[in-house]
């Protein structure tokens, strides 16, 4: 996937990023043109406690390159002012695969830049090729900007000592300040400098739109420099480790072996199919608090979340042929389950998960059943996750904590005023925006969905314990009480006498899901409607757009975009189960198979328009629907994969 110079522009370049990531929750991104448009960007962002507690380490690396002594720019940044560094023009490739590649060219010098995160260390290398047919007279200076912050915060010129120790002519080790990591610095051939100094006034223009302070200052510790007359190739590592016996031949080699080590396991030739699966790759991450893999909600600020784990699964390690990394999942979720709930967070090292969530613990179900379509692994559910999932099921029906638990015509309540428990929990100060209160549809439809697989499971594994008549009371009830007959579609939350006849794409989980309580004509009415008011290109408006209520536009500051989140913005990761719902009730015709081929074709020109090769969380829910929030989401890079796998390509599954 590659870029020309015409793309390589502000306007354009700017609103395009790339991710390495590291396995560890660690990560570097940038833009195509190499300009820093977020605080979350940098070439080192490094997790202390994988895959938490992230620091920027290291911001970018600006180069000057001095051809026949005349200077040449080129690192690009945006200050107050506008552009004082503006490297792109000189930029006149970027290719995203394998490694992120930007080609310049000065004066007939060829420049390429190649930047690779190691698995499994926090360390980056940034290699160099100068092509220099015509023997010029070249100086070269590499200027580090470094920090040490949170990644959720800004820094400004301060008082930090940043002590240097100087291990070589090659290397440095930089202390930032006392009990910080140390970041190391070091080249193959370019010789370090001791030079100190501020670069003040970095200007984020996505910060700026999300309405958060958006001027930062990096420290400059010094510079490498490497003059030459002919053409050469040489190395920058940076790392939270010393550097030693360094091999960029090596390294390269190692990171492109593992990656197509992944494209042959998951098995696909399709290209589109193929980044995806790649794309799958940066959420699954080591945790350091259990030992075993976890998910990572998204980048660039995402922690793991049980409910988008569960969602996400299926998709990132099922459908590129992961099963240990998914067995590996389920049962560390199994682990932590506590009266009946599925972790909704980890947190930091030493504290506890928070449980505040309804829905992890019957998206685990989901999971579950995914795992056994692809796998017919049942020894694994017997012997690791049965124990589980009957007690999940126990405290749901007999109630948990938030106010969790089985009502009397069998059908799931939860929550207390001013509590968010599901997927749609943005909260401003004491404002609930999405009150849901009550029995959510989703929430009910997972709930039949996993009665419905425990029953399979019981009489599969010869336990002796009947979830049938009770899933038969909520496949009844459900139907019949959450139906809106004015609006042909489901209500979307029931509370008492109230029913909440929004129309909201929670509804499309009661048709998607493997088990679905609804008959036909009800399941068809209930596509149709979503489609009607709800289908927006790259994915379902979490609101109407007919509702007096609802809010196209992304954006503004935390109030403005929280108020937007669950009233209108579209959701990458609801597209997957629209297609899925829209096959089913079409009974899988010749023409759902093209409609389905359809409403995917936008993910693949998506897959150049914000983060290169990934899926973004949200868009704006009105034309021309502009990609928000993180740009590398996992249940939207694994909810198109698992859509366009099983109800387009089905190669998985083996089906015809």
């Amino acid at each position: 996937m590659s870029f020309g110079k015409t793309e390589l522009t502000p306007e354009l370049g700017s609103k395009k990023e790339w991710l390495l990531t590291n396995g560890l929750g660690g990560f570097a991104s940038s833009t195509i043109i190499g300009e820093n448009t977020r605080r979350y960007h940098g070439l080192l962002l490094a997790s202390l406690e994988p895959p938490v507690d992230r620091r920027l380490l290291v911001a970018k690396l600006d180069e000057d390159l001095y051809v026949n002594k005349v200077r040449y720019v080129l690192g690009t940044n945006q200050v107050r002012d506008g552009y004082p560094q503006q490297g792109y023009r000189y930029l006149q490739h970027f290719q995203r695969y394998p490694f992120p590649t930007y080609t310049y060219q000065i004066d007939g010098v060829f420049l390429i830049k190649r930047i690779i995160m190691v698995r499994g260390e926090s360390t980056t290398v940034v290699h160099y090729w100068i092509i220099n047919q015509h023997k010029q007279d070249l100086e070269m200076y590499i200027f580090p900007l470094v920090n040490c912050r949170h990644y959720h915060y800004i820094t400004q010129e301060n008082d930090w000592p940043f002590h240097q120790k100087q291990i070589n002519k090659r290397q440095v080790e930089i202390a930032p300040y006392n009990n910080a990591p140390l970041i190391y610095m070091a080249s193959d051939r370019a010789v370090y400098a001791c030079s100190p100094s501020w670069y003040k006034g970095m200007y984020y223009s996505i910060e700026d739109h999300r309405g958060l302070p958006c001027f930062e200052d990096h420290f400059m510790p010094g510079h490498f420099t490497l003059r030459s007359q002919k053409s050469e190739e040489f190395s920058i590592i940076l790392s939270t480790d010393e550097i030693a016996g360094f091999d960029y031949e090596f390294v390269e080699k190692k990171e492109g072996d593992r990656r197509n080590v992944l494209l042959s396991l998951a098995g696909y030739s399709d290209r589109f199919v193929q980044k995806l699966v790649l794309a799958a790759d940066d959420f699954i991450v080591q945790r350091a608090s259990t030992g075993k893999k976890s998910i990572i909600a998204g980048y660039p600020w995402f922690n793991d979340w049980g409910r988008d784990a569960m969602i996400a699964l299926p998709g990132l390690t099922l459908c590129t042929g992961r099963f240990q990394d998914a067995r590996e999942i389920l049962a560390t979720f199994a682990e932590h389950t506590k009266e009946g709930l599925v972790p909704n967070m980890f947190t930091d090292a030493g504290e506890d998960p928070l449980y505040n969530t309804v829905d992890a613990s019957l998206w685990y179900f989901y999971a579950v059943q995914k795992y056994l379509a692809y796998t017919k692994d049942y020894s694994f559910i017997k012997d690791h996750l049965w124990a589980t999932m009957r007690e999940i099921i126990h405290y749901y029906r007999m109630g948990t904590r938030y106010g969790i638990a089985m009502d009397r015509d069998g059908l799931i309540i939860a929550g207390t005023p001013g509590l968010q428990l599901t997927w749609m929990d943005a909260k401003v100060g004491d404002w609930v925006v999405t009150p849901r209160q009550g029995k959510p549809v989703e929430i009910n439809a997972l709930w039949y969905n996993a009665l419905m697989l425990m029953s399979e499971l019981a009489g599969s594994l010869d336990k002796k314990e009947e979830y049938s008549k009770l899933a038969a009371v909520v496949r009844r009830n459900l139907s019949l009480f959450f139906w809106n007959e004015e609006k042909q579609c489901l209500y979307d939350v029931i509370d008492g006498a109230e029913k909440d006849g929004r129309v909201r794409p929670n509804q499309i989980i009661a048709v998607s899901l493997p088990y679905s309580a609804l008959p036909q004509q009800k399941a068809l009415a209930v596509v149709n409607r979503v489609f009607e008011e709800l289908y927006a290109v790259y994915g379902l408006r979490s609101l109407s757009s007919v509702d007096q209520q609802f809010q196209g536009h992304y954006g503004g500051d935390q109030y403005h975009r929280d108020s937007a989140y669950h009233q209108g913005t579209a959701w990458s990761w609801l597209l997957g189960h629209f297609v899925t719902a829209y096959r089913k009730v079409f009974e899988y015709s010749p023409e759902s198979l093209i409609t389905a081929r359809l409403l995917l074709a936008p993910m693949r020109d998506h897959l150049r328009d914000h983060g290169i090769g990934t899926i973004s969380e949200i868009f704006d829910g009105k034309h021309p629907f502009t990609p928000r929030g993180c740009f590398a989401q996992a249940w939207g890079v694994a909810e198109v994969l698992r859509s366009y796998l099983e109800d387009v390509e089905k190669e998985k599954l083996g089906e015809s």
